[in-house]
């Protein structure tokens, strides 16, 4: 007897545009959830566009990387909408006005940081001066920390605290705080407290402003698809507060490390340097965390797209002494058994794969049994050889087609780079000129059996590699792209009819 798929999800054609919040317009500094994020939900809408795919929503350090942050269940205060808050007075015009200084083409994390934070601060103390119990029609602070008392706690203390010790990992704080059960027994200062009501403040505000975000989306015929990366940062309030899941030493330092062999994007792979789960006791626990993580990505999101799913097979374990990620090991890890526990749990959660990579009959076997959409991206396609992959002729329905993702250049940026004999093969393969090979790719995608087709905004606005987002393997430079509010008006002006018939012919 053939066994069912543990989900069938996708079932109808569709098509999504990635663009990360950080990339929105604002006056802030960096996107936001306020009127940018609005403007765009109804660009979407004109075009016929039903998924708006965004990257982690994460509290970002060091790097300012989305898949590196301090929590796996935060969100981000830079993406704040402070709009509500000037107009309630827990800002002030000239406190709002401190951050008119910051660049619009571009997020400048350090100039960010510097001054978007004592804005909130002012906010949350204001807040707490005015003794009320919840903000606007955010519902009450009291139940937000309720609802969400298995990470908040946890995850406001952790910052507080690394606020007090410099911002350094924990790991280099005084051993009765780097032990999170003895730090939990301490006699904290009054700043300490304080600081950690702050950002439960902060989160409370996050929350609310994505669910309405979400809720006006839906309201318009689109759906969120957000990341949840595979790993979590080390210097992270998960690891502080759950060293047992996680391989480590007695001194809290990995054991080993994550990453990815050599491939496509890095020709010594991607050292990550992400702690490893300690898959065992995650098993031992009924997989009670990986469950409260996506019950809580679902919150976020309406789709939830798992980053580096070929991990959840087996996953690339580098020794921590390591300086590339060449020389590490594929150990087996129980992928199966946790999709089941998700699948009990979360039954009708709409969850991609994202199995680019190296990718086994094993890793194809786990996605086949879970009955995950995977993922097709056609700057890999191209290497001259029929049977690739990811050509379009080659897709399967369940898959989700890309003309590229947040690690790839733009698709402007990719073919100028390439070599005169790759260029002809695309021609020869699309049919097309090549004087518009963003939308060529687009099309391409669009006109594919794949059920969903995604394509980054840059894309769409036909940008070069000045518009690419993130480089792997390069430290610094990355997430900074945003694009300005005229941009947007002339694509929709230009294409937003021709978008929404293609996308009607092809049945999206």
């Amino acid at each position: 007897m053939t066994q069912l798929p543990l989900y069938n999800w996708l079932k109808e054609r569709a098509a999504g545009v990635m663009l990360h919040i950080s990339s929105l317009p604002s006056d802030t500094g960096i996107g936001n959830l306020g009127a940018g994020a609005y403007r765009y939900i109804d660009f979407l809408n004109t075009t016929g566009i039903s998924i708006w795919q965004i990257c982690p929503l994460g509290p970002t350090g060091f790097g300012d990387s989305p898949y590196q942050c301090f929590s796996a269940f935060a969100g981000n205060p830079y993406f704040i909408d402070l709009q509500p808050l000037l107009q309630e007075g827990l800002i002030t015009k000239e406190e709002y006005g401190s951050l008119a200084d910051l660049p619009l083409d571009h997020v400048d994390y350090g100039a960010l940081y510097l001054a978007i934070w004592p804005v909130l601060r002012k906010a949350y103390e204001r807040f707490k001066t005015s003794n009320k119990k919840q903000f606007l029609d955010y519902g009450s602070v009291a139940k937000f920390q309720k609802d969400q008392g298995h990470w908040l706690e946890d995850y406001a203390l952790f910052i507080s605290l690394k606020e007090s010790f410099g911002d350094k990992c924990w790991l280099d704080w005084p051993p009765e705080y780097s032990d999170a059960q003895l730090a939990k027994s301490q006699n904290f200062s009054n700043d300490v407290k304080n600081a950690a009501d702050a950002h439960v403040f902060f989160q409370y505000l996050f929350y609310a402003q994505l669910n309405k975000l979400r809720a006006y989306a839906g309201s318009r015929g689109v759906e969120i698809m957000g990341d949840a990366p595979i790993f979590v940062a080390l210097d992270s309030s998960d690891v502080w507060a759950n060293s047992e899941l996680f391989q480590l030493k007695k001194n809290g330092q990995p054991k080993a490390v994550a990453g990815v062999p050599p491939d496509y994007f890095a020709v010594d792979g991607q050292l990550w340097g992400n702690p490893l789960y300690d898959w065992a006791m995650h098993e031992e626990t009924g997989f009670a965390w990986w469950i409260q993580r996506i019950k809580s990505n679902l919150e976020f999101y309406d789709i939830v797209r798992l980053d580096h799913f070929r991990g959840f097979e087996s996953y690339w374990s580098v020794p921590s002494t390591e300086t590339t990620a060449r020389n590490g090991t594929w150990i087996p890890c129980p992928g199966l058994e946790l999709f089941k526990a998700l699948c009990k749990a979360c039954p009708k959660a709409k969850l991609v794969a994202e199995d680019l990579g190296e990718i086994t009959e094993e890793v194809n076997e786990l996605r086949a049994i879970t009955g995950l959409p995977g993922m097709a991206v056609l700057q890999f396609a191209f290497d001259g050889d029929a049977d690739n992959t990811y050509l379009p002729h080659n897709y399967e329905s369940n898959c989700v087609a890309y003309s590229g993702t947040h690690d790839n250049d733009t698709s402007l940026g990719w073919y100028q780079a390439l070599d005169d004999e790759t260029q002809d093969y695309i021609r020869c393969y699309l049919g097309i000129t090549g004087d518009t090979i963003a939308w060529d790719l687009v099309r391409a995608a669009i006109e594919s059996s794949a059920l969903l087709a995604i394509f980054p905004l840059q894309d769409l606005m036909s940008l070069g590699n000045e518009a690419r987002l993130n480089t792997p393997g390069i430290p610094a430079g990355n997430w900074q792209w945003r694009y300005q509010p005229y941009q947007l008006d002339q694509l929709q002006s230009d294409s937003s009819t021709y978008l929404r018939e293609h996308l009607a012919l092809y049945g999206r």
